[in-house]
């Protein structure tokens, strides 16, 4: 594969996927991006050699992080189980610190410290666009993610997934517990 050359497939389902979001037609963007209408045509149909001054100026349009349009979103839940992931330990002290996401440029986070009990499922309808959740478990175990794809979770277990799709969390054992961290990007 040629690094050289830009995902065009990818950038195909993003500008789609983003201006239908915005509910925009190809006119409108174009004219927004300053570029012909039918050279967005063509890149919605994977077609074309964009440059980076295209896409930046359509990520503008489109109101997006460039990024948005070059990166696949994330699809399904990502894990880190417990006793796993880099760890850095202090010499100061019995202190260890495991990292499990880092915060991408221009992302806000919202903490949140949940309890939850057997008996139930709490349903969550899709946030904004880009939205990713963070979930460390403290006690109990947890069913969570997306509805199509859904980890369970033990304690000190790690799972991200998005969050702008429809999800849920359901407790499995009495007295569960769990840090949710929302990312808005």
């Amino acid at each position: 594969m040629d690094m050289r050359k830009p995902p065009l497939e990818l950038i195909a389902t993003a500008l789609k996927r983003e201006r239908e979001r915005e509910k925009l037609s190809l006119s409108e963007v174009a004219k927004r991006a300053g570029i012909a209408k039918s050279t967005l045509s063509q890149l919605e149909a994977g077609a074309g050699n964009p440059n980076i001054e295209t896409l930046w100026a359509l990520a503008v349009a489109l109101n997006v992080p460039f990024s948005r349009l070059v990166e696949a979103p994330p699809t399904a839940p990502h894990v880190i189980r417990a006793g796993t992931g880099p760890v850095f330990k202090s010499d100061q002290a019995d202190f260890v610190g495991t990292l499990l996401a880092t915060c991408p440029p221009g992302a806000r986070r919202d903490i949140y410290l949940m309890t939850a009990e057997v008996g139930g499922a709490r349903k969550a309808e899709a946030h904004l666009p880009g939205t990713v959740e963070h979930v460390v478990m403290i006690s109990g175990r947890l069913r969570v993610g997306p509805e199509d794809s859904p980890v369970d979770l033990d304690v000190h277990d790690y799972a991200s997934f998005p969050g702008d799709v429809a999800h849920g969390y359901a407790a499995l054992l009495p007295g569960t517990s769990f840090a949710l961290v929302m990312e808005h990007r």
